[in-house]
């Protein structure tokens, strides 16, 4: 990689997830050549943590978030759960609790349960001093309202594949937490320019979410960690900073929420 090229950061993909069993070395050559300092990797529970984490541990520019999806979290849940996964969140290369949340966008969703589980992941972020990687999908009243109860001086992250408008970025950075932009910046009647270019630079992180969200011009196909590059050039061009400050930025501003060296 020429070290005066760009970098850039993907701060949610799942590449620990079974669509990359076949390619996935292929896909790490790709990421790399494509210039990525820092990959984050999400899990949604116990079995996709536990892989995440061993993918972490083979590279030393993967880190690993553990997490327990809102998904995951539509039944009564143990305490011994919620144990195991703040034993997964120990381990040396997890630099978060995600991807946490709520989704009420299926029909048999439980908001009573996934807000019990989503307060409980939110303590243990404090708990564990680690940052958190939230989920939210039709459900953001809620959520706003659950963020503004748990608040504290040490409950910091960034809300993953941002879907909102500026109103509820500018809501949730009151809250103390960042904006993750997908490739859906990149689709028709996003409402992602709007805030990209009305929030500050130090508020924006970029990210897949692969293998979902392929942004334009790789709409369509499964998603991957170098075509973070395509998100993060239509975020420049809602900027007015130079294009190599906003990449130096958004690596920046990954290094310092994770801890990353």
């Amino acid at each position: 990689m020429n070290l005066s090229s760009p970098v850039y950061s993907d701060i949610h993909c799942h590449l620990s997830f079974p669509d990359f069993d076949d390619d996935r070395d292929r896909v790490i050559g790709d990421l790399r050549a494509a210039g990525l300092q820092y990959v984050i990797d999400p899990g949604t529970g116990v079995e996709t943590n536990r892989r995440s984490i061993e993918l972490a541990n083979g590279h030393d520019f993967i880190y690993s978030n553990v997490g327990l999806h809102p998904h995951e979290t539509n039944v009564p849940l143990s305490p011994e759960l919620f144990d195991e996964l703040a034993g997964q969140a120990r381990s040396a290369k997890v630099v978060g609790i995600g991807e946490i949340g709520l989704d009420y966008h299926w029909p048999d969703h439980d908001p009573v349960h996934q807000q019990a589980a989503f307060r409980e992941m939110l303590r243990m972020a404090v708990d564990l001093d680690l940052p958190v990687v939230i989920h939210c999908r039709d459900a953001w009243q809620d959520m706003l309202r659950i963020l503004s109860e748990e608040r504290s001086s040490a409950l910091r992250g960034a809300m993953h594949c941002f879907s909102g408008d500026l109103d509820m970025a500018r809501r949730c950075i009151s809250l103390g937490l960042k904006i993750s932009i997908p490739g859906t910046i990149t689709y028709k009647k996003s409402p992602l320019p709007e805030v990209v270019a009305s929030v500050g630079l130090g508020d924006l992180f970029s990210e897949t979410d692969a293998p979902y969200l392929a942004p334009v011009p790789k709409r369509g196909k499964r998603n991957e960690p170098a075509f973070v590059v395509h998100t993060v050039r239509k975020i420049a061009d809602h900027r007015p900073e130079p294009f190599e400050e906003v990449t130096e930025a958004l690596v920046s501003n990954t290094r310092t929420l994770f801890g990353l060296p």
